[in-house]
C-alpha cells in the first residue's frame, strides 16, 4: 500500500533494520535549479563508486538557464544507476526518487521515468503552504502518486534542515545525500570525505554545517524510514578513476600531446574546455577563448600550421559555423582535431539535451569535396582514448579528424581503470631539419596520398599556403588536371587509413535473426538490450562502429550473415506506420542511410530524438516490434 510517513516517535530510533540485498538500483534526485540536486547526485555516485559499486550517472538539466521555481519544465537533478556489476548506461525507470517539490516530481512522472510501484521521497513542506494554490497543487500530485500505486514517503526536509542552517535551500541536498547513504547502507566515512572534497575551497564553518546535514539525513532515514538496501560491492583489483566524458576528453587531450585548444563557449561542450583550462597551463599548454566559433577554429588551424597539433571543441551550431575553416584545413592539409559534443537540434534546439544528429554534418557538411576522418567515442573511458587516436591520425595523414561525443557522455559519470601513461601516445619532436633539395610542399605519395608536412622555419621549406586549388608546389592552379590530382590525393588518404582499421567485433553470435548496429554513446544500452533478448531466446547480436568515415572493411559481410539488420540511433527517422510515409519517401536515420548506400543491404532503422539517452528497455521493445512486423509480412 502507498505510505505517507511523518517523523516517527523517538521510541523507534536506533532500531537495527535488516537490509534487503539487491544487485541494482536506479536513484533520482530532482529539485529546482540552484537547490543542489545535481551535486547531491554526483556525490552519491562518487561515494558508491568508491565503495566498489558500478555506477552511471545522467544529469537532468532544464532547457532554460533559470527556469521558474516549482515548474514542471524546471526539474534539475541527477540519475544514478548503481549496481554490483559494471554499469554502461543510465538504465530504464528509476526505483527511488527524492523530489524537493511536487512539480519537479510531476515532470518525472509525466516522462514515465519512475517504475510502477517505485519509491518516492517528497518534501512535505508544500502541503501546508500559505498559498492555497500551492497546497492544492501538492495535494493533487500526492493523490495521483497514491492512486497510481507508488510508495510515497513525505519527508520534512525543510524543518529538519532548519535545525542546522538558516537557509535550507542550501542544505537540503546534503540532507538528502545522508538519507541516501542510510537507505543504501553506504560507508559514512566515505560520505564525509566526499563532502569535505566537494566543499574543500569553502570556509570550515560551511564544511562543518554540511557534515552536520549529512549526518542528520542519515539519522533521520534510519529512524523514520522502513527502507534499507544493501548492494554487494566488488572492489576493483586495479586503480580506478571516476569522471564524466567531458573531463575524460580534456585529460585525453593532455595525454595525447596536443598543446593548443581554441574554443568558444557552447553547451554542452563548454565544461570540457573549462576543465582543460584548469590543468593545461600546468603542463605548458594553452587554452584560447576566441571571440566566436570561426575564430576559434582558425586559431587552432594556425597553431597546427606552426607545428603544434591543435584542437577546437564545440557543439552542433558551432560545428556549422566552423565548416568553412574546416574546409581550409582540408584543402591546405593542416592537421586539426575537432571535438563535437552533440546536442539536440536543429537551430538552438535542445541545448542541454542529448541527440546524435550531427553525423551527416560531420561527414558531408563542407562545400565541395573535403575528406575528413569522423570517429565517435563509445564510452566515458573511450572519450579519453579517442583524443589520443585522433591526434595520431591528424598528424599522420595531415587531415581533419572530427570526434563525436554527445551530451549523454559529456555529463555522465562512470568509474574506469586509471590510464597508465604511455610514451607512444605523444607525437615525436617536430622535425626542423632542412628540407631536402627538390622536395615540394605537396609532394603526394602516389599510394597513400600523404605529403611530408613542412613546418614554418624549416630551411628550404618556404612556400605560400592557400585555400585555393593548388598544385604540388602550393601554387594556385585552376587547371583541370591539377584540381583533380589534389582531390584524388586528399581522398586517397582516407583509403590509406581505411586499410589500417580493424573490423569491429560482433557482440553475441556471429550470425542470427537480427543484427543491431549503433555508434557513439548508445553502445552500453544496445548491448544490454541484446543480452536481455538473448536471455529470452532471441537470436540477436549487435555491432558498434567507432569509425564512421571511413568505415572498416568487413561490415558488409557481417550484415549479410543476419536475416535482418536495424540501426539504433538517437537521431530522427520516420516511423513506417506514420501517415503518408511509404518506402519511397521514408527518411532513414543517419547511420542507416550510410550503410544502405555503402553496402546495398536492406538496413531498417529505429531512430528517436526525445532529448534523452537511449534506454535498453526501449531498444529491446523496438527490436521485438521490428521482428514481429517482419514475421507478419512473410
Amino acid at each position: 500500500m502507498p505510505t505517507a510517513l511523518k517523523s516517527r516517535p523517538a521510541a523507534s530510533a536506533g532500531r537495527e533494520r535488516q537490509a534487503e540485498v539487491v544487485h541494482e538500483q536506479i536513484v533520482e534526485i530532482v529539485s529546482d535549479s540552484g537547490e543542489g540536486a545535481q551535486r547531491c547526485g554526483q556525490s552519491f555516485g562518487a561515494i558508491a563508486a568508491r565503495s566498489g559499486l558500478g555506477i552511471w550517472t545522467v544529469e537532468i538539466i532544464p532547457a532554460e538557464i533559470q527556469p521558474p521555481h516549482r515548474s514542471v519544465a524546471g526539474a534539475s537533478g541527477n540519475r544514478v544507476r548503481l549496481a554490483s556489476h559494471r554499469v554502461t548506461n543510465g538504465g530504464d525507470e528509476a526505483d527511488l526518487v527524492i523530489a524537493f517539490n511536487e512539480q519537479v516530481l510531476l515532470s518525472r512522472l509525466n516522462a514515465g521515468e519512475i517504475r510502477p510501484g517505485g519509491i518516492i521521497l517528497l518534501e512535505s513542506m508544500w502541503a501546508t503552504d500559505r498559498d492555497p494554490a500551492i497546497a492544492a497543487a501538492f495535494a493533487r500530485v500526492r493523490n495521483r502518486v497514491r492512486a497510481e500505486g507508488y510508495r510515497l514517503y513525505e519527508v520534512p526536509m525543510e524543518a529538519e534542515c532548519l535545525k542546522y542552517v538558516p537557509d535550507p535551500r542550501k542544505g537540503k541536498n546534503m540532507f538528502a545525500l545522508g538519507m541516501l547513504c542510510g537507505i543504501y547502507s553506504l560507508d559514512m566515512e566515505l560520505a564525509r570525505a566526499q563532502v569535505r572534497f566537494v566543499f574543500a575551497k569553502k570556509d570550515q564553518k560551511i564544511i562543518d554545517a554540511n557534515l552536520e546535514l549529512l549526518d542528520a539525513g542519515r539519522a533521520w532515514a534510519d529512524e523514520n524510514l522502513d527502507l534499507k538496501f544493501s548492494i554487494p560491492a566488488k572492489r576493483a583489483t586495479e586503480p580506478q578513476v571516476v569522471m564524466n566524458g567531458n573531463s575524460a576528453l580534456a585529460l585525453g587531450v593532455v595525454a595525447s600531446g596536443m598543446e593548443v585548444c581554441a574554443m568558444y563557449p557552447i553547451t554542452p561542450a563548454t565544461s570540457a574546455s573549462h576543465y582543460l583550462s584548469t590543468i593545461f597551463e600546468k603542463v605548458g599548454c594553452v587554452v584560447h577563448q576566441a571571440e566566436d566559433e570561426i575564430a576559434a577554429c582558425t586559431f587552432a588551424i594556425g597553431a597546427s600550421y606552426a607545428g603544434k597539433c591543435a584542437l577546437t571543441i564545440t557543439s552542433g551550431p558551432g560545428l556549422s559555423l566552423k565548416q568553412e575553416a574546416i574546409g581550409l584545413a582540408a584543402m591546405a592539409e593542416i592537421p586539426l582535431v575537432v571535438v563535437d559534443v552533440q546536442r539536440g537540434g536543429p537551430s538552438t534546439g535542445l541545448p542541454t539535451k542529448v541527440e546524435q544528429g550531427d553525423l551527416m554534418a560531420a561527414i558531408f557538411g563542407n562545400h565541395g569535396d573535403a575528406p575528413k576522418v569522423v570517429m565517435a567515442a563509445t564510452s566515458i573511458e573511450d572519450c579519453f582514448h579517442s583524443m589520443i587516436t585522433a591526434r595520431k591520425i591528424a598528424e599522420t595523414f595531415n587531415m581533419v579528424v572530427i570526434v563525436l561525443s554527445d551530451a549523454s557522455l559529456a555529463t555522465a559519470q562512470q568509474p574506469f581503470p586509471r590510464p597508465v601513461f604511455n610514451e607512444s601516445w605523444l607525437a615525436p619532436p617536430i622535425d626542423q631539419s632542412a628540407v631536402p633539395e627538390g622536395a615540394r610542399p605537396y609532394d603526394w605519395d602516389e599510394r597513400t596520398g600523404i605529403a611530408t608536412r613542412f613546418i614554418p622555419g624549416q630551411p628550404g621549406g618556404m612556400h605560400c599556403v592557400t585555400g585555393l586549388a593548388h598544385n604540388r608546389d602550393s601554387h594556385v592552379a585552376y587547371e583541370p588536371e591539377a584540381n583533380e590530382e589534389g582531390m584524388r590525393m586528399r581522398s586517397r588518404k582516407l583509403a590509406a587509413l581505411q586499410q589500417t582499421l580493424r573490423t569491429p567485433q560482433v557482440f553475441g553470435d556471429e550470425e542470427g535473426e537480427l543484427l543491431l548496429i549503433g555508434w557513439g554513446s548508445s553502445k552500453g544500452a544496445i548491448e544490454e538490450a541484446v543480452s536481455r533478448l538473448v536471455g529470452e531466446g532471441r537470436a540477436v547480436s549487435s555491432l558498434h562502429l567507432k569509425f564512421l568515415q571511413p568505415m572498416a572493411t568487413g561490415i558488409g559481410a557481417i550484415m549479410k550473415r543476419f536475416r535482418h539488420v536495424m540501426t539504433v540511433e538517437n537521431n530522427w527517422s520516420d516511423p513506417p506506420e506514420d501517415p503518408l510515409i511509404t518506402p519511397d519517401n521514408r527518411r532513414y536515420s543517419s547511420l542507416a542511410t550510410l550503410l544502405r548506400a555503402r553496402w546495398l543491404v536492406d538496413v531498417d532503422c529505429w531512430g528517436v530524438a526525445r532529448g534523452q539517452p537511449l534506454k535498453p528497455g526501449a531498444i529491446r521493445r523496438a527490436a521485438l516490434a521490428m521482428l514481429d512486423h517482419r514475421e507478419a509480412m512473410q
